[in-house]
């Protein structure tokens, strides 16, 4: 059980067909399916104003995943235009991430958050619940963003069939691994 579950984008790493694991589905139409989802890591820190407990988010950080176990490609039309094309779709997760973090920081960076609690302990433990959960909403929007951003991809490349478009999509793509 030592495969990876995830594959995180950097700069050097490159999809390969060996790297899409799941089976393909016959019922849809796509030759190839990517399963790209954002995960995040933070620090919350709790902070005493007045009489209250308050806490602060720093330090967000955001990772484009790539799911292995739930991406799938038909064999018989795995070519390396196709392959492209999905890690074009990887790349337009990280060119979202890039767009939009600076935004996603600054909605919770210096700001207090009130806490619930009955004492400090259940205040600390509540913030790092309760602030998960507010990055989670933003990161929600910004996978739907990423979603509609995909979507788009695929139509105007008809995934990866119009190299004339997919090429001008690459040019943005190359600029990410500079």
């Amino acid at each position: 059980m030592g495969e990876k579950t995830t594959l995180e984008w950097t700069p050097n790493f490159i999809l390969s067909w060996s790297n899409f694991q799941a089976e393909s589905n016959p019922a849809i139409f796509e030759d190839s399916h990517s399963v790209i989802k954002y995960r995040f890591t933070w620090v919350v820190d709790s902070e005493k104003v007045d009489e209250n407990i308050v806490f602060l988010i720093n330090d967000i950080t955001l990772f484009v995943e790539f799911h292995p176990l739930l991406s799938w490609a038909r064999q018989s039309e795995s070519n390396e235009s196709l392959l492209n094309h999905e890690q074009g779709n990887f790349d337009l997760a990280e060119l979202v991430r890039r767009e939009n973090i600076v935004n996603l920081q600054e909605q919770f960076y210096k700001k207090h958050f009130s806490t619930r609690g009955q004492n400090d302990e259940q205040r600390k433990q509540f913030a790092k619940e309760d602030s998960g959960k507010m990055i989670n909403e933003q990161v929600e929007k910004l996978q739907n963003l990423f979603d509609e951003r995909s979507q788009k991809y695929h139509d105007d490349t008809n995934y990866g069939k119009n190299l004339k478009v997919q090429s001008k999509y690459d040019l943005s793509f190359k600029e990410l691994r500079t």
